[in-house]
């Protein structure tokens, strides 16, 4: 898996488990599948840091993002 990808895949299924925890709070419901989501999401992304030679600065973030979805698109 690509560096990028896996930074990409982790930041976006980070983001869509946000809401799923408050709404499982707000319902007095314990947040197990989202907290394991924000794991899975929080271990792609160490990987991708961790992995890729220099690892990535916040300002390439973006940029990776970018890349991935250029490279979805055409």
């Amino acid at each position: 898996m690509n560096y990028d990808l896996a930074l990409t895949i982790g930041l976006l299924i980070g983001v869509f488990s946000i809401p799923a925890m408050v709404s499982a709070l707000s319902d007095r419901r314990s947040p197990r599948v989202a907290a394991i989501v924000m794991i899975v999401a929080g271990g792609l992304v160490v990987y991708a840091v961790t992995q890729k030679p220099g690892g990535y600065r916040i300002d390439e973030i973006p940029d990776a993002i970018i890349n991935v979805i250029a490279r979805f698109i055409g």
